[in-house]
């Protein structure tokens, strides 16, 4: 009877954390960041190995996808899941990072850290450098695998959506997160990883994404799906039913909202010299309701006097508020305006001298 007590008190004392802790999930917007559901989003928790997505996106940064890494002695502090990636062998920096994302390789994570930080510390540093750069306000990292018996990684679902959104304006993440498998050859050996985010397989609109998992993180999920131009992002952590979960949320959430383009990059309307040619470097959508589009408002500043910069025109900037709340700026740029040809100048090239 003491035997059993004990083996209950033992269970409840592992998992207390997360009986007592509550699914945190938001669904936002990709494109304008907006978010369209959430709860408990700014609650920081352990994330586990969605870690590696900000891993990835360093790595891209920072690094050159055809250089070779030369695996060395930091593969001994990798335990869990790997790659199973040997001391000594060689791989591209693209291939690891198909191993990190596809099969969440805690081997992968630390040779790529000490290739591209010159060590783990160094790489956390860029990590941690990157994370505050994309807003990422309440987040910390001290590993670049996930695993939280030593180190931790601590965010909110708030902030992995950021994350995640800025890692799939990256074309080659996107291509790597959105693979169902790879194959390649190496070190004298043919290779072939499938993707276990599951969600890729299960429903035909994902794009891609990162799951996680550890005793005291549960399960920590991030994903993307795309339908109709509709692009979304879903995190959640401490859901045992991630999968159906995200594939559920998506559903409900691309049938509620429309996508709505607010801004035409080359036909902006608005008033200004004649002559000049007004124009944005992107378009900007956005999901709404009908009812939501009176909250939109663009505000317009145009400058007393256009400012050159990089070879190019700027005459102003263009804002964009739903309900008060901004949630896009663009520079406004010009062509640059044809001089007056003089009476002389004109009847040279008339005559064709």
């Amino acid at each position: 009877m003491k035997k059993m007590i004990f083996f209950i008190l033992l269970f409840f004392s592992i998992g207390i954390s997360n009986v007592n802790a509550s699914t945190s999930e938001i669904v936002i917007d990709a494109n304008s960041g907006r978010v369209l559901y959430g709860k408990n989003i700014n609650e920081r928790r352990l994330i586990a190995s969605t870690t590696k997505i900000l891993t990835a996106l360093v790595v891209i940064n920072n690094a050159s996808m055809d250089d070779i890494v030369k695996v060395g002695e930091e593969i001994k502090d990798a335990y869990g899941s790997s790659i199973y990636i040997k001391q000594g062998e060689e791989y591209t920096v693209k291939d690891l990072l198909y191993g990190l994302i596809l099969r969440s390789g805690n081997d992968a994570a630390l040779s790529l850290a000490v290739h591209v930080g010159g060590s783990v510390d160094g790489f956390v540093a860029l990590m941690n450098d990157t994370a505050l750069n994309i807003g990422m306000k309440s987040s910390t990292f001290n590993n670049p695998h996930g695993l939280d018996e030593q180190t931790e990684n601590m965010s909110t679902v708030y902030d992995m959506a950021i994350l995640m959104r800025k890692a799939m304006e990256n074309d080659i993440f996107k291509e790597i997160t959105g693979a169902k498998s790879h194959k390649f050859s190496a070190n004298g050996q043919k290779y072939e990883w499938y993707n276990k985010n599951k969600l890729l397989s299960e429903y035909k609109y994902a794009t891609g994404g990162k799951i996680g998992y550890t005793k005291r993180a549960g399960h920590t999920f991030v994903s993307s799906a795309t339908k109709d131009g509709k692009n979304l992002i879903t995190v959640s952590f401490l859901d045992q039913s991630q999968f159906s979960n995200h594939k559920r949320l998506y559903e409900k959430y691309f049938s509620i909202y429309k996508n709505y383009t607010l801004l035409d990059k080359n036909n902006l309307n608005i008033g200004y010299k004649k002559g000049f040619h007004l124009y944005t470097d992107e378009d900007f959508s956005m999901l709404l309701k009908e009812k939501e589009l009176n909250g939109v408002k663009k505000e317009v500043v145009i400058f007393k006097e256009p400012i050159i910069e990089n070879d190019r025109l700027v005459v102003g900037n263009i804002h964009i508020f739903l309900n008060n709340e901004e949630y896009k700026a663009l520079k406004i740029y010009s062509n640059f305006p044809k001089k007056k040809k003089d009476f002389f100048t004109k009847l040279k090239e008339s005559i064709g001298w």
